[in-house]
């Protein structure tokens, strides 16, 4: 494993570097990465807590696809996975600005699945609803926030990260050859 903090594009620069020292190729990214560095009011918004979110979820993501693709087109092709989010979709409360990232990063999976089809290089997205992880701990670890989103997914329970896999395990394989530009909800049935 070699630590990458998306955020900071010297850190990008050198996770490739050495993928292509020590690989010299890429089959795969999934771009799993995220911040949400503030819960409020969409008015309320920080700025620095702005840049930050964008910096994480927008533009690292889209540097993180662009050298992969790169490596990609070198070898053939490969698949993108961007974790994206239910919220990308329908905007959480208080979660203005991780919503409008999300709904980014959906899009941003559609232009890269167009425009490097033609290199045999798949994009596809995943859309996780409420997953119990470290990350979704203020929402999940908080009873009255919990029980609110829970009817709103006809589940009725929140999501286990290994739920996860199989979809993103299906988009990385041969099983998705003729899959690109999706978004698959693994939601409970919350974007019903």
């Amino acid at each position: 494993p070699v630590a990458c903090h998306i955020g900071e594009l010297e850190q990008i620069q050198a996770v490739f570097a050495q993928i292509r020292e020590q690989f010299g190729r890429l089959d795969i990214l999934v771009n799993n990465a995220a911040t949400n560095p503030q819960f409020c009011h969409v008015l309320d918004t920080d700025i620095s807590a702005f840049q930050k979110t964008v910096d994480v979820n927008i533009r690292g993501y889209f540097y993180m696809s662009i050298e992969a693709g790169k490596l990609m087109r070198e070898h053939g092709g490969g698949s993108i996975i961007n974790v994206a989010s239910i919220n990308g979709v329908s905007p959480g409360n208080f979660q203005g600005i991780y919503s409008i990232t999300k709904g980014a990063v959906i899009n941003m999976t559609k232009a890269f699945a167009k425009e490097c089809a033609q290199f045999g290089i798949r994009c596809n997205a995943l859309l996780p609803g409420l997953t119990d992880t470290k990350f979704a701990s203020a929402l999940v670890k908080n009873d009255s926030i919990l029980q609110m989103a829970l009817q709103h997914i006809p589940l009725s329970r929140v999501a286990q990260p290994s739920e996860m896999a199989g979809a993103v395990l299906y988009l990385a394989s041969e099983a998705s050859s003729y899959t690109t530009g999706v978004s698959l909800n693994v939601d409970g049935g919350y974007l019903a």
